[in-house]
Parts: structure tokens; C-alpha cells; sequence
């Protein structure tokens, strides 16, 4: 048997995928020590204080180690995974082998990368190559396809696997193999295995070469013996609960305690930062967007924007950006080193965005430069972006002004806090159906509140109200879109 040495071990360290991290969280892991992996696989997903982003490892051979478990957080520069390389390599693979060399026409199986997945790349290109996989004895014949399309469906349905009860006798499935290591499946398909609550050791494999796919899980929840259904039994009369008892569901731990770290925490560190070095004023205006709301409604029936994201947002975009070029001094930072004021020609605009992982303000380059449609188009993409989780570091740097859209939550207002290095942002409130005087009567209208919060610094209170001003009046008549943009 071949001695590895320490040479043909590679260290593949966490690398800075932003600019200026100083650490990341590892979230999952796709590869185990054994895995063979190629140039470019993407073996782990991170979490950065800006975005999750997926890691492609940037040379061949086998895991060795992993160096930290899942949920740790690791600094930039620390190595995470140990990869056997060149002679190392064969030496890592050397038992598995001998532990199959009696196999009968044994060949490796071609493991195509997870349809969807589009790795992040962190300095590297995607190999072209797919991941080989060590052969395993004693394949078993395919499960029964008419199990795993009931599995299919009842996943699709929402419905989880019934709880293990005794049956009726059954026909006993096949045990699967025992082959003394750990069972061949995708990452997706491990994931999907532990989502169900299945064991992989217990799973028959029907893939080339003993490899365990998704309807195999499939098949063995829809194989598990369904709960027998209770017998009729006369109703009891529950007693009445006292009024000072506790709930039968509370809760005695009392509090939760929550790590803060990731997205989150540099959420935490940049508002305290923002809030304590930038002078904040907030102003308000009300605001009849009634015609805003028609002609949201009729571009929805635009030829021109079909297949687009057209909304209440894109006209409140499109109106900031026209205030912005009648008042371009709002579009500004402070250099604190310099002390000088930055003044931008040019208008990334940021859009919050509430996502599982905490606030994230991704930002559309070069907004001031798009038409009504190409903003549009921006805007649906940016959205669904950061709704799947996948919006990259470098979309959530470079802003220079920002919008908050608290109205989707049913609030009126708020007073929102300035994205590091921006000099403002504005807030849109609920659009309700209010009473309005229009033309001199009180009649029914769609009324809304903006709040534009602004650094003092280099923004006085003339500048902040004309934009406000500006961006009112272009809702309240927004054809002077047209003369105005």
C-alpha cells in the first residue's frame, strides 16, 4: 500500500469572496473524506456578512478532512478541507479499491452536477469534468417505479411520510448492501434523505454501480408501513381548563437565545455605524398617487412590458431617479479621511430586501441610465434574486442612494437609517384607500406616506425637501415623468 505524504496533500483555505472579509460561515458541505473531486466542483456553500456564496475547490483528487463541521464560522486565510493530490491521491483511494477489487465489471459512474446549481466562482473556473465515484458491490435491481411515483406525489402534495406502525404482512424489501463504508448518493439526494428523516444505510441503491438516487429515498418513505387508523371510542368530555392554568404548550425555557453572525451581523454593525456617524434627519410628505395606481394598471396591459415586474415600485424608482437628476447634489458620501464631499454622477440604486438570511440592500448599476422597461426588467431580477438566496457581494457594493418599501408590511411610515457611505434613502409607506380632497371635495383616493431620511452633513434641509418635494409631485402626476426624466 502507498505511503501518502504530507507534499501530496493540498490545504484549501477560505478565501475573501467580497472585499475586506474577515470571515464566513460554512453552511453545508457537498463532499465527505473519500469523495473524489475535480477542478472546479463546488464543495461547500458559505455565508459572508454580504451573501451565501458556493466554493469550487481548484485542483483534483480526494477529500482527505473536512476541517470544520457545518454552522462554523472560519476566518479568511484558514484552511477548511484537506485534498490528497497525485500519488496522494491514489494512496487515499488505495482501501476503497482493494475493498472492491473483487467486484465483477466493476466501472465508475459519472456524477453530472445538481441541475440548477450555478456556482459562485471564488478565482476559479467550472471544470467541464463531472465527479467520478468509487464502484459498489452488490447493486440491487431498481425499486418498484410505482412506489416511487406515490413517494413522488405525496412529497409534491405536501404530505410527509406516515409514522412507522405495525401492518399487514408485507413482502420484506431487500436489505441493502453492507459494504462497510458510507452509502453513494448526490449531495441533493443526501439532502433530500435528510429532509424525509431517511437513513441512507437502509436505502436499496439502483443507480450505476450501487448509487443511490432520489427515487430510491422516494421508495423507501413510500415502502415505510402506514399508521393503522384508531378504533371508534366513545367521546370523553374534556374537563374545563382553569382560568389561571398554564397553556398545555407553554413554553417554561422562557427565552431563546439566537448567535448573530452572518448577513445579520453585519446588518448589526453597519446601522450602529451609520447611526452614530451620520447626523439623520427624517421628513415626511402624503401623498394622492391615485394616478400613479392607474398608470401602474395600464402599463401592466403595455405590450412593451410584458413578461415584466411592473408595480407601484417602479414608478417610485423612476420618480426618485428623476429627483435626483433635478437635485444631483442628494446623490453624494462624506470621505471622512479627506473631508471632502463625493458627489456621484452616476446612480447605483440600492433596494432593501427582507430574505431568511436578514436585510440585504442589493443595488441596480447605473439605474439613471435605464428607460421605464429596462428598469423594470432590473427590478424583477434583483427581486428574485435575492428572494432564491443566490444575490452576489458584488451586487450589494457600490450604492450611492437607497428605497424601503415598509408599505408591503401594512405600515404607514418609518424613519429609516442610512446604508453606510449613502447619503439617503427614502421609506414608501402602505398605499390605502383614503379620504382625499380632490377638485375641492372629499372623494375616495389612493394615498400614501414617503419619508426620506438624509445625512446632515452634506445635506441640508433646502435639498432634502426639494427631493422629497420633487418625487411627491412626480406620483401625484406622473406624466411629468415625461417632461422632467
Amino acid at each position: 500500500m502507498t505511503t501518502m505524504t504530507d507534499s501530496s496533500v493540498r490545504e484549501f483555505k477560505m478565501p475573501d469572496v467580497g472585499e475586506g472579509l474577515t470571515e464566513a460561515e460554512i453552511l453545508k458541505w457537498y463532499v465527505q473524506p473519500g469523495d473524489t473531486v475535480t477542478d472546479g466542483q463546488v464543495v461547500c456553500e458559505v455565508e459572508t456578512a454580504k451573501a451565501a456564496v458556493e466554493l469550487p475547490i481548484p485542483y483534483d483528487g480526494v477529500v482527505r478532512e473536512l476541517h470544520f463541521p457545518e454552522g462554523t464560522t472560519v476566518d479568511v486565510g484558514t484552511s477548511i478541507i484537506a485534498v490528497a493530490v497525485g500519488d496522494g491521491a491514489a494512496a487515499a483511494a488505495e482501501p476503497v479499491q482493494e475493498a472492491v477489487a473483487d467486484t465483477p465489471a466493476a466501472a465508475e459512474a459519472e456524477e453530472p452536477k445538481p441541475e440548477g446549481r450555478q456556482p459562485v466562482l471564488v478565482g476559479y473556473g467550472v471544470s467541464t469534468s463531472s465527479t467520478k465515484r468509487r464502484p459498489r458491490k452488490g447493486a440491487q435491481p431498481p425499486a418498484a417505479a410505482g412506489e416511487a411515483s406515490a413517494a413522488i406525489q405525496a412529497e409534491m402534495n405536501g404530505h410527509g411520510p406516515a409514522a412507522p406502525a405495525p401492518a399487514p404482512a408485507a413482502p420484506a424489501a431487500p436489505a441493502a448492501p453492507v459494504t462497510g463504508g458510507r452509502p453513494l448518493a448526490k449531495p441533493p439526494v443526501r439532502k433530500l434523505a435528510k429532509d424525509l428523516g431517511v437513513d441512507l444505510a437502509t436505502v436499496v441503491p439502483s443507480g450505476p454501480d450501487g448509487i443511490i438516487t432520489r427515487e430510491d429515498v422516494h421508495a423507501a418513505v413510500a415502502a415505510e408501513p402506514a399508521a393503522p387508523e384508531p378504533q371508534a371510542a366513545p367521546a370523553a368530555v374534556a374537563p374545563a381548563p382553569s382560568p389561571t392554568a398554564a397553556p398545555a404548550s407553554y413554553d417554561t425555557t422562557r427565552e431563546t437565545r439566537v448567535p448573530v453572525k452572518g448577513v445579520r451581523k453585519a446588518t448589526a454593525a453597519a446601522m450602529v455605524g451609520s447611526a452614530f456617524t451620520a447626523p439623520h434627519v427624517t421628513e415626511f410628505v402624503t401623498v394622492d398617487v391615485t394616478r400613479t395606481m392607474k398608470l401602474v394598471e395600464e402599463l401592466k396591459q403595455d405590450k412593451e412590458y410584458a413578461g415584466l415586474r411592473v408595480n407601484p415600485l417602479l414608478l417610485i424608482a423612476k420618480a426618485l431617479l428623476v429627483a435626483i437628476k433635478r437635485n444631483p447634489d442628494i446623490n453624494a458620501s462624506w470621505d471622512e479621511a479627506a473631508q471632502e464631499i463625493v458627489v456621484k454622477h452616476y446612480v447605483n440604486l440600492g433596494i432593501a430586501a427582507a430574505t431568511p438570511r436578514g436585510l440585504i440592500v442589493p443595488n441596480i448599476k447605473d439605474a439613471h441610465a435605464q428607460t421605464l422597461p429596462q428598469l423594470a426588467g432590473s427590478l424583477g431580477e434583483l427581486v428574485s434574486t435575492a428572494r432564491e438566496g443566490k444575490t452576489s457581494p458584488a451586487a450589494m457594493q457600490g450604492g450611492t442612494v437607497t428605497i424601503t418599501n415598509v408599505g408591503v408590511f401594512g405600515v404607514d411610515t418609518g424613519t429609516p437609517i442610512l446604508n453606510p457611505g449613502e447619503s439617503a434613502i427614502l421609506a414608501v409607506g402602505a398605499i390605502k384607500l383614503q379620504p382625499w380632497v380632490h377638485k375641492g371635495k372629499v372623494k375616495p383616493r389612493q394615498v400614501t406616506t414617503l419619508a426620506l431620511s438624509f445625512d446632515h452633513r452634506l445635506v441640508d434641509g433646502e435639498l432634502g425637501s426639494k427631493v422629497l418635494a420633487d418625487v411627491a409631485a412626480v406620483l401625484e402626476q406622473p406624466k411629468r415623468l415625461i417632461s422632467w426624466a
